[in-house]
């Protein structure tokens, strides 16, 4: 997967980066970029309150339209539980771009799942009837012609890139640990959380209503809603002002700097999935299960209800999945490999 192509390469994507020398947990920049372009910002060590413990109740009251049983299917958000991150970290400023990821594809020769398996991706055709099939899916695919090149719509090297799986993601961290001598990674469901409340409590980082949200998080509202009819009512009533993904960084930053950790493209984490894992969950630094069939992923999406982009909404698939609202983040450890 890596060629000696890899390292000349990296020699020319040097001046890229501010540094490549680890600094000291307690030092260092606030903000630091990589070979790649990716900017990292660093996230405090600290502690905070994990899941959400909201009852059907309350959230049907939040969320008039949606069935109840979406209310009643959340039971591994629960419960809420004190999460210690013991060390601070970096994580990724903005999710991985375009561009960012085909520097790698060209310096590594690695080759994603959507193209390696010829299976491909999915991608929105404006001729595709999600009601002519048996799932009912709001995008075309499998099909080879979607990958991350092509997700069926227009993106510049400044979007999120999507029809990414886990195991791209974990190629991505590879590389970029072995050709730097720093220790990449996905973040774990916990550091994703606690970087996503940055020291919030409320279902968002502005608070509890939905409103308001499409002025900080790119999800579905009125600019995506009349690409499909069919889910129009469950648009935001405002204009996030982008129909697909955005530019990465187009929206504030929360409180630790970090931006669209809501929003634009839901973001692979490292920990398998368990329904009830919360309740045995390390009170430090937890990792998820040993093992499991499918990884979490987090935050939303352009495509997402204003329900499902919540902090502490917790979604889920296959490593080899890969769909046109998924993305990924990545963390870079602070201090010795």
């Amino acid at each position: 997967m890596t060629h000696g192509f890899a390292l000349i390469l990296l020699g020319a994507l040097a001046p890229l980066a501010s540094t490549l020398a680890a600094p000291p947990e307690s030092s260092g920049p606030t903000v630091w970029t990589n070979t790649l372009g990716m900017a990292f910002v660093k996230v405090p060590a600290g502690s905070f309150w994990m899941g959400s413990a909201e009852s059907p109740e309350a959230l049907a009251r939040a969320f008039p339209l949606l069935e109840r049983q979406r209310f009643t299917l959340l039971t591994d958000e629960a419960p809420v539980h004190r999460v210690r991150i013991r060390r601070a970290f970096y994580l990724g400023q903005h999710e991985v771009t375009v561009g960012q990821f085909r520097r790698f594809i060209e310096a590594s020769g690695y080759r994603p799942e959507s193209e390696a398996d010829g299976t491909g991706g999915y991608g929105y055709n404006p001729d595709y009837d999600p009601a002519t099939t048996a799932r009912g899916d709001a995008f075309e695919g499998r099909n080879p012609s979607y990958s991350w090149r092509n997700p069926g719509f227009a993106q510049g090297d400044d979007h999120p890139v999507v029809n990414v799986t886990w195991n791209d993601a974990r190629a991505l961290a590879a590389w970029l640990s072995r050709t730097e001598g720093q220790r990449y990674r996905l973040p774990t469901e916990a550091e994703w959380e606690y970087a996503c409340r940055a020291g919030t409590r409320t279902r968002y980082p502005h608070g509890d209503a939905p409103a308001g949200l499409e002025q900080e998080a790119n999800v579905f509202d009125q600019a995506a809603a009349p690409y499909w009819p069919r889910w129009q009512q469950h648009a935001l009533a405002g204009s996030d002002g982008h129909a697909f993904t955005a530019p990465v960084g187009s929206y504030a930053p929360n409180a630790f700097g970090l931006h669209d950790m809501l929003g634009n493209a839901w973001e692979w984490v490292s920990d398998w999935h368990g329904d009830r894992y919360y309740a045995r969950s390390p009170s430090t630094d937890p990792q998820g299960p040993a093992d499991g069939n499918v990884r979490v992923r987090r935050g939303g999406s352009w495509h997402t209800w204003a329900f499902y982009a919540r902090c502490s909404y917790r979604n889920w698939n296959s490593p080899t999945t890969r769909y046109t609202l998924v993305g990924m983040r990545l963390v870079r450890e602070i201090g010795p490999r």
